[in-house]
């Protein structure tokens, strides 16, 4: 196992904001660590726009390692940007990624690597025993069950920046926005195997927490996102053209009613008045707006096929067999 970890270079992802204490006693941790382990690694730090002496910090240990790198950027655009950055500059066939407030443990590095040898392509961390304040805690296992009910991955922590992938997942993955805490559920849609590993999770010993009650709600709008990207981000009008139909279907249906009830009225004895009926005008804004959401779908698909690429629209794990070259028409 030790030649196998020689061999292969393990890159690490460190987004940071205003962490210049963590900073300087997590880097060493993660390079006794590797050296412990007999591990080639990378350490990429990415300053998010800090406003302390982060990046001093950061380029202290760039000095002092040469297996250490920072990026910093010019303000702060938020902890997805960061590790896209990170991996953009990542070479290495696992990538980490740790949050860079000591909470994460690099002494569970072996455990995620051994989890990875065992055939999985994507790990994430379970951080089962939290020092978070409990309206901390309790939100976000919540959020968690939310997210594994609605997403079909079964995770008990979405949320852990304790994470570990194999660098051809995140070549297939973009993220953006808030979607870095969906890494894995956009992993298990493109068919990758993700597993999860429980880990020790320390207290906050310097700084404070980035985090507040924003953070659930951009959770929850994101997975609605991430649900709607990886089960109709390929055809979208399945989606908005069902609600759509449902909904001129409903309105069809009672503007149906009311003109057969209409006529029927136009041979009584004191016929009643339609205009007055609550049903006029929910069934004219039901036909309305699914006349809306099947222009949006329409509108959608055209997007779709504008934008995607065709390595979007599956996953090649592997291929056997002599690959012919397509013949060109025009020599």
């Amino acid at each position: 196992m030790a030649d196998a970890n020689r061999e292969r270079l393990i890159s690490f992802v460190l987004p940071a904001v205003d962490e210049a204490e963590s900073i300087a006693e997590l880097v060493p941790e993660i390079c006794a660590t590797a050296d412990a382990s007999s591990l080639t690694i990378e350490v990429i730090l990415v300053d998010d726009g800090s406003r302390d002496a982060t990046w001093s910090r950061i380029a202290e240990a760039a000095r002092a390692d040469p297996r250490v790198r920072g990026i910093r950027f010019r303000r702060n655009f938020g902890k997805a940007a960061a590790l896209m950055a990170g991996f953009r500059a990542a070479v290495g066939e696992i990538v980490f990624t740790l949050d860079a407030d000591l909470q994460d443990d690099p002494k569970e590095i072996p455990r995620f690597l051994a989890k990875i040898d065992e055939g999985y392509d994507s790990v994430s961390g379970w951080k089962r025993r939290r020092h978070d304040p409990w309206h901390k805690v309790f939100p976000s296992r919540a959020f968690n069950l939310l997210v594994s009910a609605i997403t079909g991955l079964r995770l008990h922590d979405h949320n852990c920046g304790f994470k570990c992938h194999r660098a051809a997942v995140l070549e297939e993955i973009h993220v953006y926005g808030e979607l870095h805490r969906f890494v894995p559920v956009l992993a298990h849609a493109r068919g990758f195997s993700v597993a999860e590993l429980e880990v020790h999770h320390r207290p906050r010993v310097h700084g404070q927490s980035k985090y507040g009650v924003k953070r659930f709600v951009k959770g929850f709008l994101d997975l609605l996102t991430v649900k709607f990207l990886t089960g109709y981000g390929q055809r979208p009008l399945h989606l908005l053209g069902t609600v759509g139909l449902l909904a001129f279907g409903i309105g069809g249906l009672g503007l149906a009613w009311l003109a057969g009830f209409w006529i029927v009225q136009r041979f009584a004895e004191q016929p009643q008045s339609i205009g007055n009926r609550p049903l006029l005008l929910y069934s004219l804004g039901a036909v309305l707006l699914g006349a809306q959401f099947l222009s949006i779908g329409f509108l959608a698909e055209l997007l779709t096929a504008h934008g995607m690429r065709d390595e979007d629209a599956y996953s090649i794990v592997e291929e056997t067999g002599v690959m012919r070259e397509k013949d060109n028409p025009n020599p």
